[in-house]
């Protein structure tokens, strides 16, 4: 899967704490009850720990008791829902970093919606009502040097090569 931010393991490192980089990057849990956000007091909005997009808001979260920040919905086009490795359950990653959120979860009666985004704490930043929101990690975009190079530079060096032998 291609996300428009694309950073390498090294780059996400150097970004990211080790908790932030095994939950984001390499798709761990963090223990159940452990989180920083599962209660979380006041209006505001949660934004992707990687890159700092919106995923959700407080209006949308609930108490599910199952040990994750649990919420019935999520900004539309923030989330991005596929199969997980295991076959049977829903991963949902964020659309624009690509980093693990969690999981969800449907028809568990729970809410109106009947659906419960179940997320890593770790994985994202809570913004209060009326702080700024962290900037967007935007796709990385080559400079007109490099670009001019790579235009400049052959399609294929091994066509360049001499046939004599």
């Amino acid at each position: 899967m291609t996300f428009p931010v694309e950073l390498s393991d090294e780059e996400w490192r150097q970004r990211l704490d080790q908790d932030r980089f095994a939950v984001l990057r390499e798709a761990a849990t963090e223990p159940p009850f452990t989180g920083a956000l599962l209660h979380v007091d006041g209006e505001g909005t949660f934004a992707c720990g990687g890159c700092g997009q919106v995923l959700f808001t407080t209006t949308q979260k609930f108490d599910s008791g199952c040990g994750w920040p649990s919420f019935d919905d999520e900004i539309k086009g923030a989330v991005r829902k596929s199969r997980d490795a295991d076959g049977y359950r829903v991963e949902i990653t964020c659309e624009n970093c690509g980093g693990h959120l969690g999981h969800v979860f449907y028809g568990e009666g729970m809410t109106a919606k009947n659906t419960r985004h179940c997320v890593n704490s770790v994985s994202m930043k809570f913004v209060a009502e009326g702080e700024k929101l962290p900037a967007v990690v935007k796709k990385k975009s080559r400079s007109r040097s490099s670009a001019r190079k790579e235009a400049d530079a052959p399609a294929d060096k091994a066509a360049d090569k001499s046939t004599d032998k």
